[in-house]
């Protein structure tokens, strides 16, 4: 059996992140988990906060079960935390995965002008964003570094407060919305 690949797109919205993923699903035969297109699929134009962090977690479980079953992943979310790329790349690890970390940049005005043609030709597949929540996002964004990336530098210790990865996770992707009843 081979060794799955989870592959994590890295970057702000409208970088590539979605076309790269669709290639690396198609080129790697990985199964490719799209928080915008559950999103759309559940909520239709509104894009409720609450919401984002249960659904990437609940799309995160299937990858990591896809990958123990010997099969690619590709996580096409942002990934704008360095500490959500370590959970996840210990994840992998723990189940004998490897993981491949693709980074996409863009110069704001060419971000600004993609989503702009993506919201005029299909504006079924995204939300308005403004220039200063693209700013904002660009500020929070930690930039990969060259050891992330290439899988050279090794995996962080999980935050204080957390003894291990699976347990952030756990807290950074929760089970259910926290106005939802158990």
């Amino acid at each position: 059996m081979r060794q799955p690949t989870l592959f994590l797109t890295v970057g702000l919205p409208c970088t590539g992140k979605t076309t790269a993923a669709r290639r690396i699903e198609i080129e790697q035969q990985a199964l490719r988990l799209t928080k915008d297109e559950w999103v759309k699929a559940l909520y239709g134009h509104e894009n409720p906060p609450s919401a984002g962090a249960v659904l990437e977690g609940r799309l995160i479980q299937i990858g990591l079960r896809a990958l123990e079953l010997g099969n690619n992943v590709v996580i096409d979310f942002g990934l704008w935390s360095r500490d959500e790329r370590s959970a996840l790349r210990q994840a992998a690890a723990d189940l004998g995965a490897a993981v491949e970390m693709r980074y996409f940049e863009l110069a704001p005005a060419e971000q600004r002008r993609r989503l702009d043609r993506r919201q005029a030709e299909a504006p079924d597949t995204t939300w308005p964003m403004s220039d200063d929540e693209l700013a904002q996002w660009a500020a929070n964004l930690e930039i990969p570094t060259r050891g992330e990336l290439d899988g050279s530098e090794p995996i962080d210790d999980p935050p204080a407060g957390f003894a291990t990865w699976d347990e952030w996770r756990g807290y950074r992707w929760p089970p259910r919305r926290s106005n939802d009843p158990a």
